[in-house]
């Protein structure tokens, strides 16, 4: 069983807007994205965070949520590799419709789950996992957690225990949270 959970992905960043991959690649938050985050503080406001830690991506978009989201609710953040975005390698900064249309797929609110694990010299999904779970077997208490959209889905497969094509079943979503607590995840915002 895991600790209870709460997971931001970071707010829109302007790469987010033109719909490139950013992999381990940073852009910064749009005036959109840190209405979000500020929208994200608000909701963790109402949340009885006692006994929280949080923790966040390294990557600058992570960071700057997590200062506009999480400071004013717990004091010390710290930041864990583990949590960063998967890497997308050759992919990083091509816009998705570019990659999208060589392959024949659709579109969803991070694009096609699947290219992430197709990026040529990218993670791809098996690493993401086990670092993911390697962060979680190490959390000893509640957290509040900020990362990324396809890292978000991992690490919310793997706590509400479904397999990895649950992945695109999942919903994304920037300035949402989602709360995770005995196997159960709910949306907030």
């Amino acid at each position: 069983m895991f600790p209870e959970l709460y997971i931001l992905r970071h707010g829109e960043t302007y790469w987010n807007a033109e719909n490139r991959m950013q992999g381990g690649l940073n852009s910064t938050l749009t005036a959109n994205g840190l209405a979000q985050a500020a929208r994200q503080a608000t909701l963790l406001g109402a949340q009885d965070l006692t006994g929280f830690s949080a923790c966040c991506s390294p990557q600058g978009r992570a960071v700057q949520t997590a200062g506009i989201a999480v400071a004013p609710h717990i004091a010390m953040i710290r930041t864990d590799d583990r949590l960063r975005e998967i890497g997308v390698g050759r992919w990083q900064g091509r816009l998705r419709s570019e990659l999208q249309a060589d392959m024949g797929m659709t579109d969803g609110p991070d694009g096609p789950v699947a290219l992430y694990e197709m990026a040529p010299e990218g993670e791809g999904f098996a690493r993401l996992e086990s670092r993911c779970r390697s962060f979680l077997a190490d959390l000893r208490s509640p957290a509040v957690l900020v990362t990324h959209g396809i890292t978000s889905r991992m690490l919310r497969c793997i706590v509400l225990g479904l397999d990895r094509p649950g992945l695109d079943q999942l919903p994304g979503g920037q300035g949402v949270i989602f709360h995770l607590k005995e196997g159960v995840q709910r949306q907030i915002g």
